[in-house]
């Protein structure tokens, strides 16, 4: 089964529509960005969550930010796993209590043994942490969010050898191939499940039900 990521949710009811819909997980975002909740908002929607026994996870989303600030929005949000979407370097990981999902920007220009090889470092180097990575796609300086697709031919042997999450331009009428050629073990959506910047829950469900077309149930 894949599982589905969320991202860029802001409020309690997209954050109870999505995890009844199926989502696995919640993305909630502390970066700058259009989609970046305070970390009251976001642990009003954890609350919620946790109220309504909803089995999803919640994912916070961080760039370039001190460990002890990430530590104690972590704690104070009640989060499950802490992503980080910046430069972060892997020893930088380690300093976390919690999960952790690091995101690798991925460009043309790279080749996926040069990425395979800095995975199988990050996976020495957190040991016995549990953790996961995220491809998604390279533009500038933006650190995710940003809409566009990479090329998968790049994602697949990455994904036979680690256990890896695609974002960047996922959509519910793409979302169906990715998981077909990559078979990830999970996908990760926000720009593609919106309409006019707000997320639209019948996107949700459209990418949701297309994820489980693609699983074969």
């Amino acid at each position: 089964m894949t599982f589905i990521k969320i991202c860029g949710i802001r409020y309690e009811d997209h954050a109870l529509a999505a995890a009844e819909a199926g989502a696995d997980f919640i993305g909630m975002v502390f970066a700058s960005s259009p989609r970046q909740v305070t970390p009251a908002q976001a642990a009003q929607i954890v609350a919620a969550l946790k109220k309504s026994r909803a089995k999803v996870k919640t994912v916070g989303v961080f760039v370039n930010m001190p460990v002890p600030t990430m530590r104690k929005i972590a704690d104070s949000c009640h989060l499950d796993w802490v992503q980080m979407s910046g430069d972060e370097p892997w020893e930088y990981c380690q300093e976390l209590s919690r999960p952790v999902i690091k995101v690798i920007r991925m460009s043309s220009n790279y080749q996926p043994e040069a990425i395979i090889e800095h995975l199988e470092h990050g996976t020495k180097t957190l040991g016995e942490q549990k953790h996961m990575f995220l491809l998604d796609s390279k533009d500038g300086e933006k650190y995710g969010g940003t809409g566009l697709l990479f090329d998968w031919n790049l994602a697949k042997p990455i994904a036979e050898k680690f256990k890896v999450i695609i974002a960047g331009g996922l959509t519910p009428s793409n979302v169906g191939r990715a998981i077909k050629l990559i078979k990830p073990w999970g996908v990760d959506v926000s720009s593609g499940v919106e309409t006019r910047g707000v997320k639209d829950m019948k996107k949700i469900v459209k990418f949701i039900e297309t994820v489980r077309e693609a699983d074969g149930r």
